[in-house]
């Protein structure tokens, strides 16, 4: 596993000597797919763990007024900035599931052209559009998932700049009418992504019962 690591930083760059580096391992297109939606599930499910918990420490601090303004803020900027990473990890997996899903899905095309038995190859083509389609709708939750975090990254980062500038009692009153707002749109994220980790699951699972 040494040399396969070794290799997948210096091949990095070039997707199509890392696939055929890998491949010659043993390790298909369609093995790193799974690996990568694994990723990304994990890493939404990791994210919903932390949307939860960055409300709660910013219910906790709106919902204590003797807290001290200066622990408040600090409070709601490491939220904010724990938030931020763990959705910078779910955009940066979702993307790696997109890489390698083209790649295989265009390959999958090509290779319909070898066939010289008409069955197989309308089997083959017919499969391709199923899995297409499964994966479309796996995608396209994963990014339902992602857009959801936009507004509720917005809401923490706006309440950690009125803090930092604003650090008096007014401040930590006028938050509190922002607190429905940002537990709906936590709410919705976390419903989303939950609905996304299950697509992967489906996915995933198909996958493994075909092997």
């Amino acid at each position: 596993m040494g040399f396969l690591l070794v290799a997948f930083l210096v091949l990095g760059g070039c997707s199509s000597i890392y696939y055929g580096t890998m491949e010659k391992f043993g390790i298909e297109k369609r093995d790193i797919l799974v690996d990568r939606v694994e990723d990304a599930r994990d890493s939404q499910s990791e994210a919903q763990e932390t949307f939860r918990s960055s409300l709660e420490r910013f219910q906790n601090t709106v919902e204590t007024p003797d807290t001290e303004l200066k622990e408040k803020y600090e409070e709601i900027r490491s939220a904010y900035e724990d938030s931020e990473a763990v959705a910078e990890k779910v955009r940066e997996r979702i993307d790696k599931v997109e890489d390698v899903s083209d790649d295989l899905f265009d390959e999958w095309e090509d290779e319909l052209d070898r066939y010289e038995s008409a069955s197989l190859r309308q089997s083959s083509e017919r499969r391709l559009k199923e899995t297409r389609q499964q994966y479309e709708q796996l995608i396209t939750r994963m990014h339902q998932a992602e857009k959801r975090m936009e507004p509720v990254l917005q809401a923490f980062e706006d309440q950690m700049l009125f803090l930092k500038h604003n650090l008096n009692a007014q401040a930590i009153g006028s938050l509190e009418s922002e607190l429905g707002r940002i537990r709906q749109d936590v709410d919705s994220l976390i419903k989303n992504m939950e609905e996304s980790v299950a697509e992967s699951e489906a996915f995933i699972k198909r996958f493994r019962e075909d092997d």
